[in-house]
């Protein structure tokens, strides 16, 4: 009797024995397996001195009273969760944390959405005018914080600045005198615009990039099929553009939402502590009040509302490519 193995021989089939999925893989030798580990523990040793030793540190030091006193002196007081109680429980806290997160959604996504529309219309300028628009672009980016800063009170000021001399050109002489600073709300609109402003040329040049790899053949294609605009870009824009535009949100999260300089040279969190966000808080609770362990507890609240606002970003961007967003 014929065995099975001749049999498939026979008929040309390879033998289970013999494919290729049931060869076992020969196993690396353990030095060779650890070489690109031992070469990558450099820079994970620096990486976790120079960014988790510090925010350990930071954690440490909220448990703890910290003010000049003890400082000087060297002298260590735990308190435990006092400094978490103490923050907690003071509405302030709420109100701040609430005003931060409302100012970081409306700048994020007046950001996308300007720096969005800026890229569609780079792709659709002709050769010069795309060239002199990048490089307004790239000036707004470079423009040093402070000097920004500086420039929009010069445009906002109640007296002297350009706006309000425009606006009463315009006829609207309500605006003469207007001050731009008398609340909080009007306060963070300017440093919102001031933000957006900054923020909008790297979204661009992002987005760009991912428009301008779409190859031109799909966009014909769709406009032989008849498409329309903005059925050209939903089919054929929007899915290479996507992936960058998830990305960008996430930074753009983290970047407004630890937005300090602005805020502190434009009002110091004034008038009132009405444009006080989470940053300047810990900086008055910390530094400027020199309670040290109050002003880490506000940083380390910060990080928690901070991943809990984007927990959901940092999933998409730990999954695997296989993973649909």
């Amino acid at each position: 009797m014929t065995s099975s193995v001749d049999t498939a021989r026979s008929a040309g089939a390879t033998p289970p024995a013999a494919r290729p999925g049931a060869r076992r893989r020969a196993r690396r030798p353990l030095s060779e397996t650890a070489v690109p580990y031992l070469m990558l523990l450099p820079g994970v040793v620096i990486m976790l001195g120079l960014l988790a030793w510090p925010a350990v540190q930071v954690l440490f030091i909220s448990f703890r009273k910290l003010d000049l006193g003890e400082l000087v002196r060297g002298k260590v007081t735990w308190v435990g969760f006092d400094n978490y109680t103490k923050i907690l429980s003071d509405p302030e806290f709420w109100e701040i944390t609430l005003r931060t997160v409302v100012f970081t959604a409306t700048v994020v996504a007046a950001t996308l959405l300007l720096g969005l529309g800026i890229a569609v219309l780079m792709r659709h300028l002709s050769g010069w005018v795309r060239i002199v628009l990048q490089l307004c672009l790239v000036l707004a980016w470079g423009t040093p914080i402070i000097a920004a800063t500086t420039v929009f009170q010069w445009m906002f000021d109640q007296e002297y600045g350009i706006l309000n001399k425009t606006l009463v050109l315009l006829g609207f002489d309500s605006f003469k005198g207007h001050s731009w600073f008398a609340s909080g709300a009007s306060t963070l609109a300017v440093i919102g615009l001031l933000v957006v402003w900054q923020a909008v040329p790297f979204i661009a040049f992002t987005l760009y990039a991912g428009l301008i790899s779409t190859p031109r053949d799909l966009y014909e294609a769709a406009a032989i099929d008849g498409a329309s605009g903005w059925q050209a870009f939903r089919a054929v824009s929007w899915p290479s553009v996507r992936p960058m535009l998830a990305l960008v949100t996430f930074l753009s999260v983290l970047w407004d939402f630890r937005v300090f300089t602005q805020v502190w040279a434009i009002r110091q969190g004034g008038p009132d502590g009405g444009s006080t966000t989470l940053p300047v808080l810990g900086y008055l609770r910390g530094i400027a009040g020199s309670h040290f362990g109050s002003g880490a507890a506000v940083a380390v609240l910060m990080l928690i509302v901070l991943v809990a606002v984007t927990w959901r970003y940092m999933r998409l961007l730990i999954r695997s490519p296989e993973t649909e967003l």
